[in-house]
């Protein structure tokens, strides 16, 4: 193969099984028969987020065919866009179709990010025979986990941004050779994107949501605000409990700040489990960017995807994987350790061998009264905290792992005036005398009461500079009829203490001596999720008006011992 010389051939037909014919580019050596890298993604196979993930002149130069394929109803492709739905079926179909073209020789890897990630589990669960390896990147696997509910809350901020972006092709080809109609149609879109962040989020009823009402580009939405974690409506969107299913090696890759942080990990867990190769990297990246700085913080030069630990690129990590299974090329790569961590405070990438670290030691922070967080758990007469969450004026979505409007920034940002306010509640270590590692897993267990029938409660870990910049690092949130489990919708009997087990998926970092651990206590995160009107109402029904306010107390007694339970791993 002449490394000069690369054929690209535009908007190549792809027939699936019921007429409907997608398109893809195809970037290709001019002779030879090699294997094939396969992408499937809506958001414009000649737009940048083609080649984002993987230069596609780099990849034919090492010797493989790139296919980029519009998913059903985007852009060049024919069919009905009905986001996730059919994913499975036009994968299969494509793989098998790539793999016979007479530039391939058989064999096909799939590669891509998010959606993209998502198209390539869709098509290895019909397990098709030419696909010989995955490579996902911050892509989810449980739709109540991340993806449509977090913890019972609806994640809000996320599709409203999402789902009105989207509308650009879709009206394009609903008003085809229109002009005029396409031009009001980008108009109307850009103002309501434009106004998310001051009116559009705030929207009431969530059941008739302006901004996607005004504009009906996701039906979706509105699906799932009628059938709150619906597991049979969210079954195409789900990759949970069908790993088995998946044969092929996979190439987790994922970032502490990313909106699906927590099914990265699970779907690497999964395949390990089973006894499929599987490997995992997880740097301190948000969704949408894997350079420096992070949010406000700089991890330094290597953390970045294009410099992972100055030794490679992500493009070079991914074709190193695709040569071991695509080319039987032996790249060192099953030798390695199966995963790679960035942590965070010391900015180390570091290897290890199993997730969680079996050297991690689950330690209990209780909460204590006056604002303390401490190891000794808490006596026996202790007065609660309280506050009065308003729904009406919600704690403000302040860092974290989002995709939202931009005027939300991601990953860390200092907190100081978030916990200025009232309804939040922070709990503080005693200055470290030395470094304190946590990795892995992290969960609360809060044991409060509502003045409420229902309610939330958010959890969020953050490291205390010595100057007291205050950063976060992961956080969760549960609804109280959820508390029980999805499936066993159980209201609050007003002032009846009950535990609350939150989530907050997990992170790697050191607290530096001089720093301090927080856990900040609040009922709100909005517009990331839903706000609780409190009212324990159908979801999606209440307007502004039905809002109501909700005093919550925290308890922190010995019979009642709240506290965050950390994944501490002993330092030399």
């Amino acid at each position: 193969m002449s490394e000069q010389r690369v054929l690209v051939e535009l908007d190549v037909p792809v027939p699936m099984r019921d007429g409907v014919t997608l398109r893809a580019n195809v970037y290709r050596p001019p002779e030879g028969r090699w294997p094939v890298l396969l992408t499937r993604l809506p958001y414009g196979k000649d737009l940048p987020l083609g080649s984002a993930s993987l230069d596609p002149i780099q990849a034919v130069r090492r010797g493989y065919v790139v296919i980029v394929q519009d998913t059903r109803g985007r852009f060049a492709s024919e069919g009905e866009w009905r986001p996730f739905e059919l994913e499975a079926d036009d994968g299969f179909d494509t793989v098998e179709w790539a793999a016979r073209r007479p530039y391939a020789d058989g064999q096909v890897g799939m590669f891509g990010v998010s959606y993209f990630g998502f198209t390539q589990w869709a098509a290895a669960i019909k397990q098709p025979p030419a696909l010989k390896a995955i490579a996902p990147r911050i892509t989810w696997s449980d739709a109540l986990n991340g993806f449509a509910f977090r913890g019972g809350a609806m994640e809000l901020g996320t599709p409203a941004n999402w789902g009105l972006q989207m509308g650009f092709d879709q009206f394009a080809k609903q008003h085809r050779g229109n002009l005029p109609a396409i031009g009001a149609a980008f108009v109307g879109l850009t103002r309501e994107m434009d106004a998310l962040a001051s009116d559009g989020y705030a929207s009431l009823p969530l059941n008739e949501f302006g901004p996607l009402r005004r504009h009906p580009v996701l039906a979706r939405f509105f699906e799932q605000v009628e059938r709150p974690l619906d597991l049979e409506m969210l079954d195409p969107v789900t990759i949970k409990g069908k790993h088995d299913r998946v044969q092929v090696p996979s190439l987790n890759v994922g970032g502490w700040y990313d909106i699906f942080l927590a099914d990265t990990i699970t779907n690497f867990q999964a395949m390990r489990a089973l006894g499929r190769p599987a490997k995992l990297l997880i740097g301190p990246w948000t969704h949408l960017d894997a350079r420096m700085p992070v949010g406000e913080l700089n991890f330094g030069f290597a953390s970045q995807a294009g410099f992972i630990n100055l030794q490679y690129d992500m493009d070079r990590l991914q074709l190193r994987w695709f040569d071991h299974w695509l080319k039987s090329v032996d790249t060192g790569m099953l030798a390695e350790p199966p995963i790679k961590i960035f942590v965070m405070g010391t900015n180390v990438w570091r290897d290890e061998q199993e997730w969680p670290l079996a050297r991690a030691v689950p330690t209990p922070y209780y909460l204590h009264a006056g604002g303390a967080l401490r190891v000794d758990p808490p006596s026996a007469s202790v007065a609660p905290d309280r506050f009065v969450y308003d729904p009406a004026d919600p704690v403000p979505t302040h860092g974290g792992a989002l995709l939202m409007a931009p005027e939300y920034l991601t990953g860390p940002r200092d907190q100081r005036a978030i916990e200025a306010r009232p309804d939040v509640l922070t709990y503080t270590t005693d200055v470290l005398e030395r470094d304190m590692e946590v990795t892995g897993p992290v969960t609360v267990s809060l044991w409060a009461c509502s003045s409420a029938p229902d309610t939330d409660f958010v959890a969020r870990l953050v490291d205390v500079y010595p100057d007291g910049r205050a950063y976060n690092l992961t956080d969760g949130i549960l609804r109280a009829r959820y508390r029980r489990g999805f499936s066993n919708e159980v209201f609050l009997e007003p002032g009846v203490p009950e535990r609350f087990d939150i989530d907050l998926w997990a992170t790697s970092n050191v607290f530096r001596a001089g720093h301090r651990v927080r856990l900040q206590v609040t009922s709100s995160n909005f517009p990331r999720w839903d706000r609780n009107p409190n009212t324990g109402h159908r979801f999606g029904t209440d307007s502004l008006a039905d809002l109501r306010t909700a005093e919550q107390t925290i308890l922190h007694d010995a019979d009642h011992p709240s506290h965050v339970l950390l994944p501490v791993v002993p330092t030399n």
